[in-house]
């Protein structure tokens, strides 16, 4: 049996070798994480737009699953499909610097409608387009889980969980609250009270380093980093200013988080922020409320910005390759 278990051991380390040097981008890709976008982009917030642009000169550091309109407010689709464009027209110079970037066809692919209102009772409305995409993402691979990155309402993932409970074993949230939450507020407490075993990382204010405080001299500045490189960077880096012209980039942290420390462990420092515990549940983080983190008495805030210059200056150099 020892000598059936070497050879089954060597063999399936033969075939992953292979693998790897057959199809260097699929293997690659098995190990990086899955994830869904919730976005609100297109509403009444244009720094949706801003992260949807960063994540896109991110995205082959993801496997990026599905990309979802979201309440609140006017955001739709197509809103998701316009920065998509503009993310084709930069594809060929993206792909010169890393193959794993997806096809553009293939985020159009994965672009769905979500609700298109918020929440109105305590219990979830039947599951909208994307909520259905979520729960078919969350049941592809059990192996790995599907992280949800929520820069809207809570909607969508609501539903999602209200129609298929057993999807909590293979997700993880990590969600932009604040002014989203007060726009409905009935699906985060949905979520929050009705499922309290779900891991999830409700980032209300520390998100807001993204902007206050940390390193702003010179070209670091909100408007004059975008003005130095981000303007006339590439088509997407043009959406970007035509949309704002300065950095907000609420939802970003989420996206950081990926990019920068250790994914399994919200404790630990990462350039999307470091949180802390509370009663609510064995899985549920939030702000840390720590004085000496607070900027602007925004709590946990300066666990974002303390990374400012390192994540700007690793986002300018991406920016680049659209001027190359």
């Amino acid at each position: 049996m020892a000598i059936k278990g070497f050879w089954i051991k060597f063999t399936h380390g033969l075939l992953l070798l292979f693998l790897t040097i057959a199809y260097p981008t699929a293997t690659a890709q098995r190990h990086l994480p899955n994830i869904v976008v919730s976005t609100d982009i297109g509403g009444s917030d244009p720094d949706d737009y801003q992260s949807m642009v960063h994540l896109l000169m991110y995205a082959d550091r993801f496997n990026i699953k599905g990309l979802i309109s979201s309440p609140p407010h006017a955001g739709r689709k197509q809103h998701i499909v316009e920065v998509i464009q503009a993310y084709e027209k930069d594809y060929t110079k993206l792909i010169k610097h890393a193959e794993n970037f997806p096809s553009p066809q293939d985020l159009h692919r994965v672009t769905k409608q979500g609700a298109t209102v918020i929440q109105t009772h305590h219990i979830p409305d039947k599951p909208s387009e994307g909520a259905k995409w979520l729960i078919k993402k969350a049941r592809e691979n059990k192996r790995q889980p599907l992280y949800i990155l929520v820069w809207g309402s809570m909607t969508d993932v609501a539903q999602a969980i209200n129609h298929r409970p057993g999807i909590k074993k293979n997700i993880r949230i990590y969600s932009i609250g604040s002014w989203n939450t007060v726009q409905d507020t009935n699906s985060r407490n949905y979520l929050y009270h009705q499922h309290p075993d779900l891991w999830w990382i409700e980032n209300n204010t520390s998100f807001r380093g993204m902007y206050l405080g940390g390193y702003q001299e010179g070209d670091y500045g909100n408007e004059s980093f975008v003005a130095a490189h981000v303007k006339d960077h590439g088509a997407l880096g043009e959406l970007f200013w035509e949309k704002k012209k300065d950095i907000k980039m609420g939802d970003t942290p989420s996206v950081l988080y990926f990019l920068h420390g250790d994914i399994n462990n919200p404790e630990a420092e990462s350039w999307g922020g470091s949180f802390s515990k509370n009663s609510h549940g064995p899985n549920f983080w939030t702000d840390n409320s720590a004085d000496s983190l607070r900027q602007n008495d925004r709590a946990g805030a300066k666990t974002v910005n303390k990374f400012r210059k390192a994540y700007l200056d690793d986002w300018s150099k991406r920016m680049q390759w659209l001027k190359d």
